[in-house]
């Protein structure tokens, strides 16, 4: 537990409480736990299976949120354009194949 909460100090920032008022603070301090909720859902359903199925919250940023993608919306769906370059394009489709079996979402 000691190790989680130090993750969610570290990596998704629960630290910053530079605001000036007490109401934005806690407004940063609700946004780290709804992204550690996020990223640890991430983690247990979309990378269960995967090489990254135990890393961190800051491997799961550097390595899936953190990359470049053109994103066209449009009312039906939503299409990423991933470069050919991308190294782990792999572990995003299955990740995104366990996400969808998990929830049922339509892609």
């Amino acid at each position: 537990m000691e190790n989680r909460i130090k993750e969610q100090q570290l990596y998704l920032f629960a630290d910053r409480t530079s605001s000036a008022t007490m109401r934005a603070n806690q407004l940063r301090l609700w946004f780290s736990s709804l992204a550690y909720v996020i990223l640890n859902e991430l983690r247990s359903v979309g990378l269960r299976g995967t090489r990254m199925a135990e890393s961190t919250c800051a491997s799961i940023r550097l390595k899936l949120l953190k990359i470049g993608a053109h994103v066209k919306v449009s009312v039906r769906r939503v299409v990423f354009s991933m470069a050919s370059g991308y190294p782990d394009q792999d572990l995003f489709r299955s990740a995104l194949s366990n996400l969808q079996r998990s929830y049922r979402l339509k892609c």
